[in-house]
């Protein structure tokens, strides 16, 4: 008995037995018929509140829509190189649809002479005509031209992008212009001044690039300070070669 008086300390004077063995039964109270429940309407968005994924899951879904668009065009957005000339919008435009829904056809044009840059793209309805459309045309010719056909070229990184655009601000037009063709991909607006600064006083130079890339389209221009000068380097330079290629030089129109 002694071990178990110890295990068990003895119930203070002050507490009364009853307390433990018949505890007192809680109350209630009713509210006031007059209790104003206006404050409650804060609590209809706890449904939302308490679960907090689901407004970060809608988030995410609006999310993956948005970039899904860029990219879904990107796939469905042809380059057609190596085309005639003589090629415009509708006739491209009637091409290619013979092997899939067309959205838009624009064939490449400079600024400066207003020809052809022999280049163009098309952007398709679907991914699957697009695919359809290059299997069916790259390789194949159109005026006697074997052309290419593929997916556009990625975007450059913003600072590549800003470099070009200044390459072409740089630029020096002149009517003194020579129009220098079949230029090997390596040929840099650097070297394209070089190489004709060895016959006569260049203004200015630049390679021609597909639109939002760094590709060279293969052909560029080079403006010198007189007409001689012109003359010089078409008769000095044509069919020479530059970087393993040889070029075509003749006047800019």
């Amino acid at each position: 008995m002694a071990t178990i008086s110890f295990l068990i300390p003895p119930v203070p004077s002050t507490t009364k037995l009853t307390s433990l063995t018949n505890p007192p039964k809680p109350t209630f109270q009713s509210l006031k018929p007059s209790t104003s429940f206006h404050h409650f309407s804060k609590l209809a968005h706890l449904p939302i509140a308490l679960n907090p994924k689901e407004p970060k899951r809608l988030f995410a879904v609006a999310e993956e829509t948005a970039s899904a668009a860029p990219s879904d065009e990107a796939a469905r957005r042809l380059y057609i190189g190596n085309i005639p000339r003589t090629v415009d919008n509708e006739e491209l435009r009637r091409i290619v649809e013979e092997h899939g829904a067309v959205e838009k056809a624009e064939v490449m044009y400079d600024k400066y002479s207003g020809r052809s840059r022999r280049f163009a793209f098309v952007t398709m309805r679907t991914v699957e005509d697009a695919e359809a459309a290059i299997e069916k045309l790259n390789g194949t010719q159109i005026g006697g031209r074997e052309i290419k056909v593929n997916i556009t070229e990625k975007p450059l990184a913003a600072v590549d992008l800003s470099f070009l655009q200044s390459e072409e601000v740089q630029f020096i037009d002149s009517p003194h212009k020579v129009y220098v063709g079949n230029l090997a991909k390596t040929v840099t607006t650097d070297t394209l001044k070089k190489f004709f600064s060895q016959k006569g006083k260049v203004l200015s130079a630049k390679v021609s690039r597909v639109p939002g890339t760094s590709k060279s389209t293969g052909f560029g221009f080079v403006t010198f300070s007189s007409e001689e000068n012109a003359e010089t380097a078409i008769s000095s330079f044509n069919n020479s070669l530059l970087e393993g290629q040889h070029i075509r030089v003749n006047k800019a129109t």
